[in-house]
């Protein structure tokens, strides 16, 4: 059986990366595809319990403890669910991946990017998207959208972080966009819904048909 395709949808809080992977799923099931979706930090019993570590507002983390957690999370979600998934044939969308690893703990929080692409490469097990699309807007205009979708609930320790720090993740998609556009494709966040989604399924199905 051929090894299915890996697409993940990155980006800032309130991009909307969650909304988009269930949207596009759904478009590709209704043309015949076998999808599943999946997330991180999260998307397994063990990734759940580091989730909830990783996003609480009442720790105080070092960056490499920070850095250490996505690393656990995303070594187990390869072994128990991506790489399997991915060798039946399906479609796999990650709402987050690696590239997120870079923007926030590399780009936000100032860790070496050398090392940090080699502790990514072992997490993963070497495993790359094929698709990558960077759900791209102002980072004011993304905490404005996460907070206001979280109402009275109190932010998560990322959303809690000052605007220089998402400024400073958001060059950091950017960066990873510039240094891979064969993979990354940026797409503007603050479109219509629909049209974010119309212009996602369109470039996985081309290149399906590559």
């Amino acid at each position: 059986m051929a090894r299915g395709m890996f697409i993940t949808l990155e980006g800032g809080e309130g991009s909307g990366k969650t909304t988009q992977a269930a949207l596009v799923a759904e478009a590709l099931r209704a043309a015949g595809r076998r999808v599943m979706v999946t997330h991180e930090p999260g998307g397994t019993r063990a990734g759940e319990a580091i989730r909830a570590i990783f996003l609480d507002p009442a720790l105080k983390l070092e960056v490499a403890a920070e850095l250490l957690l996505a690393l656990a999370d995303r070594a187990q979600h390869v072994r128990e669910r991506l790489q399997p998934a991915l060798a039946t044939g399906e479609i796999v969308i990650s709402d987050r991946y690696c590239d997120s690893t870079v923007a926030y703990q590399g780009y936000g929080r100032g860790f070496d990017l050398k090392l940090l692409a080699d502790l990514n490469r072992l997490a993963s097990d070497g495993l790359r998207p094929d698709l990558t699309f960077v759900l791209d807007c102002s980072a004011e205009i993304g905490l404005a959208r996460s907070r206001a979708r979280r109402a009275a609930a109190a932010a998560d320790r990322f959303e809690g972080e000052r605007l220089e720090f998402h400024r400073r993740v958001r060059d950091g998609f950017l960066a990873l966009a510039r240094d891979e556009p064969d993979r990354v494709m940026v797409i503007d966040a603050t479109a219509p819904r629909a049209a974010v989604t119309a212009r996602i399924v369109a470039a996985i199905t081309a290149r399906m048909a590559s």
